[in-house]
């Protein structure tokens, strides 16, 4: 098996099993379905700029619940934000743990909240390092002269 063959075989497993884990969902293929030749940095732009809004809103989370007294409805307005953004990426897991938090939110919950917080955090970062991997992948195949598989 030639190398573009066999990073075009890590790809769709990679991808696969970002499905199947739960860390995206159809929203993320309806992401895929935007991009075509006249812009094909489309994802990657997308999932970018998730990244840093949601580096942003999980600052704010951790410093609004540090607060002597905490404002739950601001609060809830970050996850809200955040809860959005994930679901527009098809972050599935991340934009779970959102519902839950906002649960909490509502109940003023602070350790409900900050145990949310890392949840929140930890889903972030797992679905950051797996879609990283998936661009690299592309990029390698890319630059190895081959076609990036369609997911179906």
């Amino acid at each position: 098996m030639d190398a573009v063959s066999q990073l075009q075989r890590q790809f769709v497993e990679h991808a696969t099993s970002l499905y199947r884990e739960g860390y995206l969902d159809d929203q993320f293929t309806q992401l895929l379905k935007l991009q075509d030749e006249s812009n094909p940095d489309f994802v990657v732009e997308v999932v970018s700029l998730f990244f840093e809004d949601s580096e942003k809103l999980l600052n704010n989370l951790a410093t609004a619940l540090q607060q002597e007294s905490i404002d739950y409805k601001q609060v809830d307005a970050h996850v809200h934000q955040f809860k959005g953004s994930s679901s527009s990426i098809g972050a599935q897991r991340v934009k779970n743990v959102c519902v839950v938090f906002r649960n909490y939110c509502d109940e003023k919950n602070l350790d409900g909240c900050l145990v949310c917080l890392e949840q929140a955090k930890n889903e972030y970062l797992l679905v950051r390092n797996k879609l990283e991997a998936l661009f690299n992948l592309e990029q390698q195949i890319l630059q190895a002269g081959g076609s990036v598989p369609m997911m179906a």
